[in-house]
């Protein structure tokens, strides 16, 4: 399952909701959490299960709750009742123990749903190895705004304040083998940002971003697809190693090892995953 790009809708305003679910996201997030004030979540709950009651859509379908320790069992009750979503979004989590919570509450309604872990506090980010590993657990996606706010650090365009929570967050994921999903670029009319922003994600080793907007998943979507040039590289590294027993070989003028033939794996394995 390919998770480039993870579009967030208000879990209160039902079209809004069906027509992400058209998008070319990879992953909608219906959102019962901060999109939804306090007096309008019971409404909210209603919505989200009418949509899922609706039928499967072409992204995975998930549900934001809201936090272990507020309301994520009422959420959980409202929407796994019906038409179960594809995965359950846990934001705020600081701990294993809240994912353990989490599937818990599963077992309740028969429900084996993988969970997508928010990593948006200290705590969470000191933690972010054993959240990672925790049984449920399939992506870390890091929260920098709310991180931001937890710390008192001042948001700036650099992003440098949230930089080592950052690439935490990723190591964590990859040691674990989940993805990792990057946090949203606010400035939805910013799409040369959103580029150079999503670009540098990838960089640090993210499979993929979060989207407030419509409008951000195709550059989501494109700066974590393989480029022909990338895939044409890969492919004739892999071909060279077929061809050989050296353990360096050279290719293109460039000397391959065990890295470079790891990262020709990995592009040919996504791009095979979008297709």
């Amino acid at each position: 399952m390919v998770r480039r790009s993870v579009l967030f809708a208000p879990g209160d305003e039902p079209e809004i909701m069906r027509k992400a679910a058209t998008s070319e996201a990879d992953v909608v997030v219906f959102d019962l959490e901060d999109a939804v004030a306090p007096a309008d979540k019971a409404a909210a709950r209603e919505a989200v299960r009418d949509v899922l009651d609706d039928g499967a859509a072409e992204p995975e379908r998930c549900v934001r709750v809201n936090p272990v320790g507020t309301s994520a069992a009422t959420d959980l009750e409202a929407i796994l009742e019906g038409t179960q979503p594809d995965s359950v979004m846990l934001p705020k989590t600081e701990s294993a123990a809240d994912v353990r919570t989490v599937e818990r509450l599963f077992d309740e309604y028969d429900a084996d749903l993988p969970v997508l872990s928010l990593i948006e506090s200290a705590a969470g980010v000191l933690r972010a190895d054993e959240i990672a590993t925790a049984a449920a657990t399939d992506a870390l996606l890091f929260g920098a705004e709310d991180l931001a706010a937890d710390i008192g650090a001042t948001r700036t365009s650099e992003g440098t304040e949230v930089l080592y929570a950052r690439e935490r967050t990723v190591l964590a994921a990859s040691a674990a083998g989940v993805d990792a999903i990057d946090t949203v670029y606010t400035d939805f009319t910013d799409t040369d940002g959103l580029r150079d922003e999503t670009a540098f994600a990838a960089r640090l080793g993210y499979d993929g971003k979060i989207a407030i907007h419509p409008a951000q998943v195709p550059v989501i979507n494109d700066a974590f697809t393989p480029s022909d040039d990338d895939v044409e590289w890969a492919e004739r590294v892999l071909d060279a190693r077929d061809r050989t027993d050296a353990g360096v070989f050279e290719v293109d003028g460039e000397m391959i090892d065990a890295p470079l033939i790891a990262q020709a794996e990995r592009i040919l394995e996504r791009a095979e995953q979008v297709e």
